[in-house]
């Protein structure tokens, strides 16, 4: 399994749709993902990232310090740090209050809006995509701001045929509807990120940028393959073919961290996900990680998660991830 793979496969997302929205210029509003719009989906999530899926019609989207961004219809719009942001026919408009949206909730929790000053029209469905892990190599790769077109290629089409019957289901208050919209909220990310990693610059650092690098992208394919191997940076550089230096130099300027930090931080992740979806015993999983002994295995997982590997598996969704 490729590392990019392997990564998504960890993550283990939970998609959810909160809003569906008919807008019609000019109209202009602020937006970000909140607890009462995935409260009904999942627990409270480590992290969340916001996104906006474009029916049809266009809108603008804007985080602070970001340039504005333009999302056509069958095109998506990804916030991986759910950061505040405008969107509407133009983001330089007068936001619109809860007093001219006039939301309504129904008893599931899902928010329909229909406003506007009467010009070209846009539908939008809005959700979020919840994550376990506080901080994550993946996550804090990708930008404030993420657009992904859904057409062009089989996989991007089903997708959007779907997305827009599901969204034209849950309009209409047609059950199950909105657990569809769920699912295909995951995989619009997957689709995202993959797009992203294809339009990635050459100059781009970052640890998308390492599965790009000829030479990173051994090293990373070798520790995701054999993640129980006892592996040295000796090792690893010869898996790179470089010196262990000039491999450690390399290697920490694109993922931003020394190759031995990213392993444990991601046998971490591995073990957290263990001890989560199995029954596997603590020593158990230590040895699928690459520990030979429990009591060190526990000392590493206790620094990166403030709790030893039992007590962690107790609190279950509440327990924080480590941080790179």
């Amino acid at each position: 399994m490729d590392a990019l793979s392997d990564v998504m496969r960890v993550l283990r997302l939970t998609g959810g749709v909160f809003l569906d929205a008919r807008f019609t210029a000019p109209w202009c509003v602020r937006s970000r993902a909140e607890q009462e719009d995935w409260r009904q989906f999942m627990a409270e999530p480590a992290q969340v990232m916001g996104y906006h899926y474009v029916v049809s019609g266009r809108i603008d989207v804007k985080v602070e310090g970001e340039a504005p961004v333009t999302v056509n219809g069958g095109e998506l719009v990804l916030l991986p740090r759910n950061d505040e942001h405008l969107l509407g026919s133009a983001v330089d408009l007068p936001v619109l209050d809860n007093e001219h949206l006039k939301p309504v909730r129904d008893p599931n929790g899902f928010v329909q809006i229909r406003c506007g000053g009467g010009g070209d029209p846009a539908h939008v469905v809005c959700g979020f995509i919840g994550l376990e892990s506080a901080r994550h190599p993946l996550i804090d790769a990708l930008p404030p701001i993420l657009k992904l077109s859904v057409s062009g290629n089989s996989a991007g089409e089903f997708i959007s045929s779907s997305f827009r019957y599901a969204a034209q289901e849950v309009a209409a208050g047609r059950m199950g509807a909105a657990t569809v919209l769920s699912k295909l909220s995951e995989l619009l990310f997957v689709e995202a990120v993959r797009g992203y990693v294809e339009t990635l610059p050459r100059e781009r650092t970052g640890w998308l940028a390492g599965l790009r690098d000829p030479v990173v992208s051994r090293a990373l394919s070798a520790i995701h393959a054999r993640l129980a191997h006892p592996w040295t940076a000796e090792e690893l550089a010869q898996e790179a073919f470089l010196s262990r230096s000039a491999f450690a130099e390399r290697f920490t300027a694109l993922v931003g961290m020394p190759p031995m930090r990213y392993l444990t931080l991601w046998r971490m992740q591995v073990a957290a996900q263990r001890l989560r979806e199995t029954h596997s015993s603590p020593v158990q999983v230590a040895a699928e990680v690459g520990y030979e002994s429990e009591a060190a295995f526990a000392r590493a997982f206790k620094r990166e998660f403030g709790a030893t590997p039992a007590a962690w598996r107790r609190r279950g969704n509440n327990a924080q991830t480590p941080s790179a």
